[in-house]
Formats: C-alpha cells, sequence, structure tokens
C-alpha cells in the first residue's frame, strides 16, 4: 500500500467525462501512469465487442485480469477518499467493480480513460457521489442494492430467493480493522447509521440449502456475492459467474489464490456445510 501511494499521480478528471451520478467538486484521482494504460488498452482492445452483450462482455474483460495480483485495501486513502484507480492489484470488489466499469465504457462507446473514471465512481459510491470516507459502498448488500437504484445491474432474481435479516455492524464495532475508522473517530456514528439502515432493510439471497433454486437463477456473466455467516457481516467474497456446458464456476480475485483466476471446482465448492457463506446473492449487470 506504501509503495503504491508512493508512485501515485495526482490529476484531475476532466469535467466534460464526469456525468451526472460522479461528483463534481472533488475530481482528484489517485493513480499511476500504468493504470492508465491498462485501462486504456483494454477500452480499446475491447471496442469492437460494444455489441455484445453486457454479461458476455463483463466476462471476457474478467478474463483478461487473469494472473493479476491480489492485493486488500488499494482503495485505503484516507478521509478524504480520493478516486482510486487500481488495475495492477486486485481484491475480490474491486475486480468486479472494474470489470463491470469497463465493460460499461465499453458499451457507452467511449475509450478514454476519464470515461472510465466517472463509470467506476459512479459504480463504487453511494448514488454516485464521492463524499468522504463512508459514501463509498462499503457492504455488497448495499452495493447491489444501490446499484440497482442507478440501473447498472439488476437484484430482480434475488426475489425468488429467501429475504435474510442481519445485523450488520462489524464496521463500526470493529473500528480498529479500519484505518481510516482508527484514525477518525467521528466517522464511526455516521457509518454506524448506515449500518442501522442497512440492517433494517436486510437483503434476500439464496441459501445454500437450495443449490437448485439458485441454479435455476444464475446467469453466465453474474457478479455474485458469497453471503456470511459472521457477525455484523453480509459478505464474505464476490466473484463473476463462469458458465461451462451445465455447472458454474467462480472468477475472482481470492486471497487464497493471491491473483485474479478460475475457480477449479464449481459454485457449490463455496456452499459447502462446514463453509462459513450461508448462499448467494446475485448482481446481474444491465445496460
Amino acid at each position: 500500500m506504501k509503495q503504491f501511494l508512493s508512485i501515485v499521480l495526482f490529476v484531475f478528471c476532466l469535467s466534460g467525462a464526469i456525468n451526472s451520478f460522479a461528483q463534481t467538486n472533488l475530481k482528484e484521482c489517485l493513480y499511476t501512469p500504468a493504470d492508465k494504460q491498462i485501462a486504456e488498452e483494454k477500452l480499446k482492445l475491447f471496442a469492437p465487442d460494444a455489441e455484445m452483450s453486457i454479461a458476455d462482455l463483463v466476462v471476457k474483460i474478467g478474463l483478461s485480469f487473469l494472473d493479476t495480483p491480489y492485493v486488500a485495501a488499494t482503495l485505503e486513502n484516507g478521509a478524504d477518499e480520493k478516486m482510486v484507480v487500481n488495475l495492477r492489484e486486485l481484491d475480490c470488489t474491486t475486480f468486479a467493480e472494474n470489470t463491470l466499469a469497463l465493460a460499461r465504457t465499453v458499451k457507452n462507446g467511449k475509450t478514454d480513460f476519464e470515461s472510465f473514471v466517472a463509470e467506476l465512481e459512479k459504480i463504487r459510491y453511494r448514488n454516485g457521489i464521492r463524499n468522504l470516507y463512508p459514501s463509498r459502498l462499503h457492504y455488497f448488500s448495499e452495493w447491489i442494492s444501490n446499484n440497482q437504484q442507478k440501473g447498472i445491474i439488476s437484484g430482480l432474481p434475488n426475489q425468488n430467493g429467501i429475504k435474510l435479516d442481519k445485523t450488520i455492524n462489524f464496521m463500526s464495532t470493529h473500528p480498529a480493522d479500519y484505518p481510516v475508522l482508527k484514525s477518525n473517530p467521528a466517522l464511526i456514528p455516521i457509518v454506524a447509521q448506515q449500518e442501522k439502515a442497512l440492517s433494517e432493510k436486510g437483503f434476500m439471497y439464496f441459501p445454500k440449502t437450495d443449490i437448485a433454486n439458485l441454479y435455476r437463477n444464475l446467469k453466465h456473466g453474474d457478479i455474485i456475492a458469497l453471503t456470511s455467516t459472521i457477525d455484523g457481516v453480509d459478505v464474505n467474497h464476490v466473484g463473476i459467474i463462469i458458465q461451462k456446458n451445465n455447472e458454474f464456476y467462480l472468477l475472482h480475485a481470492p486471497l487464497s489464490g493471491k491473483k485474479v483466476l478460475i475457480s477449479d471446482g464449481p459454485i457449490t465448492d463455496f456452499l459447502k456445510p462446514a463453509s462459513k457463506n450461508t448462499g448467494i446473492m446475485i448482481a446481474r449487470p444491465i445496460f
């Protein structure tokens, strides 16, 4: 992380590339020349595929990240929450959202870096507005619901599952695990209020006890979240579904694998009785 911050460039994103969702007064971004190069190369490489379905495009772009190193906490840069673009190092969430942002930029017929950054910012932040650390969609269940409101993904498949009412409060009850909260305790009540609203809403998911129903609803190119048994936590892991014949595999950036890879076994391997995953939420990209 320190190495990353030591080489980042401070740049101002062009205002013309920021759409109605994105912030208009905080355009400072953090990225390296390599990040800009990777984004532009992928946008140009996949530009001929703009007519492809968003699901197929998400998978195709996701596969181009295979073997990219896993690195956690690349977005952490202080309470001001500058816009970070890091395509050299990915965790499970940044892999999914960067891939989705690239696919949407291609579908929009754009090949410039600024358009990609605007799309990524829209996806990553509550209502597409970056405004300090609490504005980031830290909990993936809210990431799904908020991006559904923006028309970026569909959460409708989850309506075929069941509702889970769970108290979500891990960040506010474990602030020492989050450097920004540890350094800025005044932010903890704000996060706690967001968690309270999330807990009151609950979420729909497919429990691992009903794999048949899950398989009826999964599709190639779905972004999925593995729901958690851990107190206060909604989701353990995120990835992209790849369908091979009648089976589903996970394209993801796992800590255990240390890089972006395709799971050796099917998605059911993540849902074994002894696992800390209780089931799956589906975030289906739409365009």
